[in-house]
Protein backbone atom coordinates (compact mmCIF):
# COMPACT_ATOMS: atom_id res chain seq x y z
CA UNK A 1 0.00 0.00 0.00
CA UNK A 2 1.00 3.60 -0.48
CA UNK A 3 1.91 5.33 2.77
CA UNK A 4 0.84 8.94 3.36
CA UNK A 5 2.65 10.75 6.19
CA UNK A 6 1.68 14.13 7.65
CA UNK A 7 4.93 16.15 7.80
CA UNK A 8 3.73 19.74 7.68
CA UNK A 9 3.07 20.91 11.24
CA UNK A 10 5.18 23.42 13.16
CA UNK A 11 5.72 21.30 16.29
CA UNK A 12 5.43 24.28 18.64
CA UNK A 13 5.41 22.13 21.80
CA UNK A 14 8.94 21.02 20.91
CA UNK A 15 10.25 24.49 20.14
CA UNK A 16 13.68 23.62 21.58
CA UNK A 17 14.19 21.47 18.48
CA UNK A 18 11.70 22.74 15.91
CA UNK A 19 12.69 26.40 15.75
CA UNK A 20 15.07 25.57 12.91
CA UNK A 21 14.05 21.99 12.09
CA UNK A 22 10.71 20.42 11.06
CA UNK A 23 9.59 17.94 13.71
CA UNK A 24 9.82 14.88 11.40
CA UNK A 25 13.58 15.61 11.17
CA UNK A 26 14.14 15.71 14.94
CA UNK A 27 16.63 12.93 15.52
CA UNK A 28 16.34 9.72 17.48
CA UNK A 29 19.88 8.48 17.58
CA UNK A 30 21.58 9.58 14.36
CA UNK A 31 18.43 9.50 12.21
CA UNK A 32 15.22 11.58 12.08
CA UNK A 33 12.07 10.16 13.64
CA UNK A 34 10.58 10.17 10.13
CA UNK A 35 13.28 7.70 9.04
CA UNK A 36 12.33 5.38 11.93
CA UNK A 37 8.67 5.50 10.85
CA UNK A 38 9.55 4.71 7.26
CA UNK A 39 11.82 1.84 8.33
CA UNK A 40 8.87 0.28 10.20
CA UNK A 41 6.62 0.49 7.13
CA UNK A 42 9.38 -0.70 4.81
CA UNK A 43 9.93 -3.74 7.04
CA UNK A 44 6.38 -4.82 6.16
CA UNK A 45 6.92 -4.23 2.44
CA UNK A 46 5.24 -0.82 2.08
CA UNK A 47 7.84 1.30 0.34
CA UNK A 48 6.05 4.05 -1.60
CA UNK A 49 5.73 7.13 0.56
CA UNK A 50 3.84 10.38 0.06
CA UNK A 51 5.13 13.07 2.41
CA UNK A 52 2.68 15.94 2.99
CA UNK A 53 5.07 18.84 3.47
CA UNK A 54 4.54 22.26 5.02
CA UNK A 55 6.75 23.91 7.64
CA UNK A 56 10.39 23.77 6.49
CA UNK A 57 9.53 21.06 3.98
CA UNK A 58 12.59 21.90 1.88
CA UNK A 59 14.80 20.62 4.71
CA UNK A 60 13.03 17.25 4.54
CA UNK A 61 13.70 17.10 0.80
CA UNK A 62 17.35 17.98 1.34
CA UNK A 63 17.80 15.30 4.02
CA UNK A 64 16.64 12.52 1.72
CA UNK A 65 18.68 13.84 -1.21
CA UNK A 66 21.78 13.77 1.01
CA UNK A 67 20.96 10.46 2.73
CA UNK A 68 23.00 8.39 0.27
CA UNK A 69 26.14 10.30 1.30
CA UNK A 70 25.89 9.40 5.03
CA UNK A 71 28.16 6.37 4.78
CA UNK A 72 31.66 5.92 3.44
CA UNK A 73 32.15 5.90 -0.32
CA UNK A 74 34.82 6.37 -2.97
CA UNK A 75 34.44 9.07 -5.62
CA UNK A 76 36.31 9.12 -8.92
CA UNK A 77 36.40 12.85 -9.72
CA UNK A 78 37.22 12.17 -13.39
CA UNK A 79 34.19 9.87 -13.73
CA UNK A 80 31.87 10.71 -10.83
CA UNK A 81 29.17 8.17 -9.96
CA UNK A 82 26.78 8.66 -7.05
CA UNK A 83 26.89 5.98 -4.34
CA UNK A 84 23.97 3.56 -4.18
CA UNK A 85 21.05 4.65 -2.02
CA UNK A 86 20.73 2.61 1.21
CA UNK A 87 16.93 2.23 0.79
CA UNK A 88 14.72 1.07 -2.10
CA UNK A 89 11.99 3.59 -1.27
CA UNK A 90 9.98 5.72 -3.67
CA UNK A 91 9.09 9.09 -2.15
CA UNK A 92 6.72 11.78 -3.41
CA UNK A 93 7.48 15.09 -1.74
CA UNK A 94 4.17 16.99 -1.87
CA UNK A 95 4.04 20.66 -0.96
CA UNK A 96 0.66 21.02 0.78
CA UNK A 97 0.91 24.53 2.21
CA UNK A 98 2.55 26.19 5.17
CA UNK A 99 -0.62 26.70 7.23
CA UNK A 100 -2.86 23.92 5.87
CA UNK A 101 -4.92 21.72 8.17
CA UNK A 102 -4.44 17.96 8.06
CA UNK A 103 -7.70 17.44 6.16
CA UNK A 104 -6.65 19.82 3.40
CA UNK A 105 -3.15 18.31 3.27
CA UNK A 106 -4.68 14.87 2.72
CA UNK A 107 -7.15 16.20 0.15
CA UNK A 108 -4.27 17.41 -2.01
CA UNK A 109 -2.74 13.95 -2.47
CA UNK A 110 -5.94 12.16 -3.53
CA UNK A 111 -4.80 11.74 -7.13
CA UNK A 112 -1.27 10.72 -6.12
CA UNK A 113 -2.31 7.52 -4.32
CA UNK A 114 -1.95 4.50 -6.59
CA UNK A 115 -3.06 1.66 -4.27
CA UNK A 116 -6.70 0.72 -3.64
CA UNK A 117 -6.32 1.45 0.06
CA UNK A 118 -3.62 3.49 1.76
CA UNK A 119 -1.85 3.77 5.10
CA UNK A 120 -1.98 7.15 6.87
CA UNK A 121 0.49 8.19 9.58
CA UNK A 122 1.78 11.16 11.51
CA UNK A 123 5.44 12.03 11.09
CA UNK A 124 6.11 12.52 14.80
CA UNK A 125 5.30 9.24 16.58
CA UNK A 126 6.53 5.67 16.45
CA UNK A 127 5.11 2.33 17.56
CA UNK A 128 5.74 -1.37 17.02
CA UNK A 129 2.37 -1.82 15.31
CA UNK A 130 2.16 -5.01 13.24
CA UNK A 131 1.20 -3.24 10.03
CA UNK A 132 0.08 -6.34 8.16
CA UNK A 133 -2.16 -7.43 11.05
CA UNK A 134 -3.62 -3.93 11.04
CA UNK A 135 -4.33 -4.19 7.30
CA UNK A 136 -5.91 -7.64 7.65
CA UNK A 137 -8.11 -6.35 10.47
CA UNK A 138 -9.14 -3.35 8.36
CA UNK A 139 -10.08 -5.54 5.41
CA UNK A 140 -12.11 -7.82 7.67
CA UNK A 141 -13.99 -4.83 9.10
CA UNK A 142 -14.65 -3.51 5.58
CA UNK A 143 -16.31 -6.81 4.63
CA UNK A 144 -18.17 -7.19 7.92
CA UNK A 145 -19.29 -3.63 8.64
CA UNK A 146 -18.57 -1.56 5.52
CA UNK A 147 -16.16 0.73 7.35
CA UNK A 148 -14.00 3.19 5.43
CA UNK A 149 -11.09 3.69 7.83
CA UNK A 150 -9.37 2.00 10.76
CA UNK A 151 -7.46 3.95 13.38
CA UNK A 152 -4.93 2.43 15.77
CA UNK A 153 -5.61 3.09 19.46
CA UNK A 154 -3.43 2.74 22.54
CA UNK A 155 -3.95 2.85 26.31
CA UNK A 156 -1.27 5.18 27.75
CA UNK A 157 -0.21 5.44 31.37
CA UNK A 158 -1.62 8.34 33.33
CA UNK A 159 0.80 11.21 33.80
CA UNK A 160 -0.19 11.34 37.46
CA UNK A 161 -0.57 9.04 40.45
CA UNK A 162 -4.24 8.25 41.02
CA UNK A 163 -5.91 8.12 44.43
CA UNK A 164 -9.05 6.27 45.52
CA UNK A 165 -10.61 7.52 48.75
CA UNK A 166 -13.66 7.38 50.98
CA UNK A 167 -16.12 10.25 51.37
CA UNK A 168 -14.52 11.25 54.68
CA UNK A 169 -11.08 11.64 53.13
CA UNK A 170 -9.39 8.30 53.84
CA UNK A 171 -7.15 7.04 51.02
CA UNK A 172 -8.03 3.45 50.12
CA UNK A 173 -5.61 2.99 47.21
CA UNK A 174 -2.74 4.81 45.54
CA UNK A 175 -1.74 3.90 42.00
CA UNK A 176 1.43 5.37 40.56
CA UNK A 177 0.73 6.35 36.93
CA UNK A 178 -1.51 3.40 36.00
CA UNK A 179 -2.81 2.74 32.51
CA UNK A 180 -5.91 4.80 31.88
CA UNK A 181 -9.14 3.10 30.81
CA UNK A 182 -9.65 5.23 27.71
CA UNK A 183 -8.04 4.52 24.35
CA UNK A 184 -6.23 7.31 22.47
CA UNK A 185 -5.68 7.63 18.74
CA UNK A 186 -2.05 7.15 17.72
CA UNK A 187 -2.51 7.34 13.96
CA UNK A 188 -1.30 4.28 12.03
CA UNK A 189 -4.51 4.31 10.00
CA UNK A 190 -5.67 2.31 6.99
CA UNK A 191 -8.16 4.06 4.73
CA UNK A 192 -10.38 3.33 1.77
CA UNK A 193 -10.28 5.95 -0.97
CA UNK A 194 -13.91 6.84 -0.21
CA UNK A 195 -12.65 8.81 2.79
CA UNK A 196 -11.84 11.59 0.33
CA UNK A 197 -15.58 12.19 0.01
CA UNK A 198 -15.48 13.39 3.61
CA UNK A 199 -12.67 15.90 3.09
CA UNK A 200 -13.20 19.62 2.67
CA UNK A 201 -11.58 22.05 0.22
CA UNK A 202 -11.22 24.52 3.08
CA UNK A 203 -7.47 25.07 3.67
CA UNK A 204 -7.84 25.06 7.47
CA UNK A 205 -9.90 21.86 7.60
CA UNK A 206 -8.66 19.19 9.98
CA UNK A 207 -8.89 15.48 9.22
CA UNK A 208 -9.45 14.62 12.88
CA UNK A 209 -12.28 17.09 13.61
CA UNK A 210 -13.81 16.73 10.16
CA UNK A 211 -13.59 13.42 8.31
CA UNK A 212 -12.88 11.16 11.28
CA UNK A 213 -15.69 12.78 13.27
CA UNK A 214 -18.18 12.22 10.44
CA UNK A 215 -17.00 8.66 9.86
CA UNK A 216 -17.49 7.89 13.55
CA UNK A 217 -21.01 9.38 13.48
CA UNK A 218 -21.87 7.13 10.53
CA UNK A 219 -20.23 4.08 12.18
CA UNK A 220 -17.72 3.77 9.35
CA UNK A 221 -14.60 4.05 11.51
CA UNK A 222 -13.02 0.96 13.10
CA UNK A 223 -10.71 0.72 16.11
CA UNK A 224 -7.57 -1.42 16.11
CA UNK A 225 -6.22 -1.95 19.62
CA UNK A 226 -2.44 -1.82 19.89
CA UNK A 227 -0.95 -3.23 23.08
CA UNK A 228 2.73 -2.86 22.26
CA UNK A 229 4.78 0.31 22.55
CA UNK A 230 3.92 3.81 21.39
CA UNK A 231 6.10 6.91 21.67
CA UNK A 232 5.18 10.42 20.52
CA UNK A 233 7.66 13.21 19.86
CA UNK A 234 5.60 16.04 21.34
CA UNK A 235 7.85 17.59 23.98
CA UNK A 236 11.51 17.84 24.88
CA UNK A 237 10.91 15.19 27.55
CA UNK A 238 9.72 12.83 24.79
CA UNK A 239 12.84 13.64 22.78
CA UNK A 240 15.11 12.77 25.73
CA UNK A 241 13.20 9.55 26.46
CA UNK A 242 13.25 8.35 22.86
CA UNK A 243 16.97 8.97 22.52
CA UNK A 244 17.65 7.24 25.82
CA UNK A 245 15.72 4.15 24.67
CA UNK A 246 17.60 4.10 21.37
CA UNK A 247 21.00 4.54 22.99
CA UNK A 248 20.35 1.80 25.56
CA UNK A 249 19.18 -0.70 22.95
CA UNK A 250 15.61 -0.73 24.31
CA UNK A 251 13.96 0.76 21.22
CA UNK A 252 11.25 -1.90 20.82
CA UNK A 253 9.94 -0.20 17.67
CA UNK A 254 13.17 -1.24 15.89
CA UNK A 255 11.77 -4.31 14.20
CA UNK A 256 13.97 -4.13 11.10
CA UNK A 257 17.42 -5.64 10.64
CA UNK A 258 20.46 -3.43 10.07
Amino acid sequence: MDVVIFCGGRGTRLSEKTKNTPKPLVEVGQYPILWHIMKILSHYGHKRFILNLGYKGDLIKQWFLNYRFNGSFELDLENPVLPDHPEDWKILFKNTGLESGTGFRLKQVENDIKSDQFILLYGDCIADVDINNLIDYHKMMVKKHGILATVTAFQPNSKYGLINHTEDGIVTAFMEKPKIREWISVGFMVCEKDVFKYLSDEPSSMFEQGALHELAKEKKLALYKHKGVFHPMDTYKDYVELNSLWKSGNAKWKIWKD
